[in-house]
């Protein structure tokens, strides 16, 4: 996949491009659902599948009282995009001057006259252009201007719920990382290189744990998890910890993952945990013995776990 960063960086003319929009935080379903009517018609054209997305996501530029928090960093959208299937992956820097631009020049200047489309694929609710006013009648009536076809897809529903990014938020939020994986698709996952940790992990439990900073915004609830790793285009069983170390004395949040049957050293290596569900909360506990007796319970659990629950790993 080619990924393009700034509409001044695009040069090349791409045929028959079939193009949608949007920033696609998460790469949920309702998103995948978009994609593959994207895919599939530009296959059909023998044409180039195009999303345009945007860098930061217009909420942090327009309303950073929010403080949202992202699923997925452009890195990790770009490697998503391109695992399913995307050919090009425009991101466009959005600032407060891109902000204002108006729906027509967003649709003449950039869709038609830089991407030269022949059909726009979007969601039903999307909007575009200055204080969004742009909305997909305005598309369809400047595609039979322009020449350019128009798709609205419906929402994606999982069991009667309508899938957002939103909602998968608030489901990580709570720990709920079964729940959130079931409107993704997939597990949901961070990323992270291992750094050294303090070692209590194999010196004084006897269970050596492998600690990474992550880029990622998002971190699932503090609590332990049933987890897979992905080290080197493998797959690990593991229990991860996000949190503090109570039982120690220690309140800085640390990302934690012990691989099971697994005796390498990590350090400096890039892992990619998938939380496949909770198992507990946090807990203090009076001494080192007590709290390594319930580490091995966590794994035995997580065994259990990962028999039964196995969510796709992208």
């Amino acid at each position: 996949m080619e990924l393009i960063k700034g509409i001044e960086s695009l040069k090349e003319t791409y045929p028959n491009t079939v193009v949608t929009i949007g920033n696609f935080d998460g790469l949920h379903l309702g998103h995948q659902k978009i994609l593959k009517e994207v895919i599939k018609l530009s296959e059909e054209l023998k044409g180039t599948s195009i999303v345009v997305t945007f860098d930061p996501h217009p909420v942090k530029v327009l309303a950073p009282d929010k403080e949202i928090k992202l699923l997925t960093t452009l890195k990790e959208r770009s490697r998503l995009m391109e695992a399913f299937g995307i050919k090009v992956l425009l991101c466009i820097n959005f600032n407060k001057e891109f902000s204002n631009l108006l729906p027509d020049d967003f649709i003449e200047g950039i869709l038609v006259k830089k991407l030269h489309i022949i059909k726009v694929i979007v969601g039903h609710n999307y909007a575009f252009g200055k204080e969004r006013k742009g909305t997909t009648e305005l598309l369809r009536r400047r595609g039979r201007k322009f020449g350019f076809g128009v798709k609205v897809v419906r929402n994606a529903k999982v069991d009667g719920e309508v899938v957002s990014s939103s909602k998968i938020r608030n489901h990580l939020l709570k720990g709920k990382v079964y729940e959130a994986a079931n409107l993704l698709g997939r597990a949901y996952s961070i990323e992270g290189n291992v750094v050294k940790g303090t070692g209590r992990g194999g010196s004084i439990l006897h269970i050596p744990t492998a600690n990474i900073t992550t880029p990622n915004e998002l971190v699932p609830k503090e609590g332990v998890y049933a987890v897979m790793v992905g080290f080197k285009d493998k797959f690990y069983e593991g229990v991860a910890n996000i949190g503090g170390k109570p039982t120690f004395g220690d309140s800085q949040t640390s990302y934690e993952v012990h691989l099971l049957n697994f005796s390498r050293n990590l350090l400096g290596e890039h892992l990619r945990i998938y939380f496949i569900d909770w198992i507990r909360n946090q807990r203090f506990f009076p001494d080192a013995m007590n709290l390594e007796k319930q580490i091995r319970e966590d794994i035995g659990l997580a065994k259990e776990i990962l028999s039964m629950k196995r969510p796709k790993l992208i």
